[in-house]
């Protein structure tokens, strides 16, 4: 078994609390699904947003979830580059895995699809 990364991206259209929490619990369910992993698969989950969402710490949307409570989680600030995409909020999710690299499936919704276009594959629900 081995430590993989899951990367995972996407946007709200408003700063509030409401939509970060949601869109959080969104994205951290598609890794789940699209990666067949459980919460004690997981080492940590590194979450960062830009410095325009200040509403809601996202880390809150996962506590809230049944098995979710022991995960370590981290909240952070993401680099503020001109001409980055605005409202986004990232995962890079830490997974104990038997899976390849190549098997594993990165998440992009909303916006954030532009970011990895050749990652940002449909769900397959």
């Amino acid at each position: 078994m081995v430590t993989r990364g899951i990367r995972g991206a996407t946007t709200v259209t408003q700063n509030n609390e409401e939509q970060i929490l949601k869109e959080t619990a969104v994205l951290l369910q598609e890794i789940v699904d699209r990666n067949d992993i459980k919460p004690e698969d997981i080492c940590s989950v590194w979450i960062t947003m830009t410095g325009d969402l200040d509403a809601a710490f996202p880390a809150k949307a996962i506590r809230q979830l049944e098995g979710w409570e022991l995960v370590p989680l981290m909240c952070a600030l993401e680099v503020p580059v001109k001409g980055a995409l605005p409202k986004c909020i990232r995962f890079m999710v830490h997974v104990n895995t038997t899976k390849d690299q190549h098997e594993i499936n990165h998440v992009y919704l909303n916006g954030a699809q532009s970011l990895r276009p050749d990652l940002a594959a449909p769900s397959n629900s």
